[in-house]
């Protein structure tokens, strides 16, 4: 893990346990969090042997440096025994970009992260832009990213944190209730997509929209580019007649 970089830390715990892991990331400076409930889907009987006594759970989405993240990882194992069962897990996925940089300073707040915004931390063909807007916005959000090309996305309902640092740093009061866009995109047209929504819908207009992208390996199920473009980059079909070689 390189410990200058940006990531995206998941946290996945029981309902009941998510205020102590919330204390802790304040204890270590973390304040900024989007919260969002979820169900748990393992057998009961997978459940009792792991000492889960919770199906219901809450999903916490943090942005950390390699660094923050080795220190809030000790803190967990030590003051949250999360290696124990049925305490929770926590996982990092690494950032591709971030729009804009006001938002840029926002989500790294305290953390000393210096790269600028909008910068390409790593590089792959797809990406998952994550978008944090108010509650009820999602359509305009969405409305901003069609505008650049964007087909759909996914809305995840969740609860933010950290409203005083938004007006430190944005100059805006956000709403707690939060609604979280996910849109997978080609790597080549997100610059645009993110640009659309942060002049369409973001700080400064209701919907009061951050966005940053994390990198996809690859993906199934969906067509990123045109129909045209992929007979394009297709290879050509033999003849009529003609017998393939190796």
């Amino acid at each position: 893990m390189n410990q200058s970089e940006l990531y995206l830390m998941m946290t996945v715990t029981g309902r009941g346990r998510m205020p102590d892991f919330i204390r802790l990331y304040r204890d270590k400076g973390l304040e900024i969090h989007t919260l969002s409930l979820g169900h748990g889907t393992a057998e009961a009987q997978y459940l009792r042997y792991l000492a889960l006594d919770e199906t219901e759970k809450m999903i916490c989405m943090t942005v950390v440096t390699g660094r923050k993240w080795l220190e809030v990882r000790k803190a967990m194992t030590v003051r949250l025994h999360i290696e124990a069962p049925g305490v929770g897990i926590a996982w990092v996925v690494p950032l591709s970009s971030v729009g804009g940089r006001r938002e840029f300073m926002f989500l790294t707040e305290g953390q000393g992260f210096e790269k600028g915004a909008e910068s390409s931390l790593k590089s792959t063909e797809q990406e998952m832009l994550i978008v944090i807007g108010n509650q009820g916005y999602s359509e305009q959000i969405m409305d901003a990213a069609r505008k650049a090309g964007c087909r759909g996305g996914t809305v995840i309902h969740a609860r933010g944190t950290g409203q005083e640092k938004a007006e430190q740093f944005l100059g805006i009061s956000l709403a707690s209730e939060k609604d979280i866009i996910l849109i997978v995109a080609l790597t080549e047209h997100k610059n645009a997509i993110m640009q659309e929504i942060i002049r369409e819908a973001g700080p400064g207009t209701r919907a009061g929209a951050i966005v940053f992208s994390v990198p996809v390996t690859d993906t199934a199920g969906m067509t990123l580019r045109p129909q045209s473009e992929e007979l394009e980059d297709a290879p050509a079909a033999p003849a009529e007649g003609d017998i393939p070689t190796e």
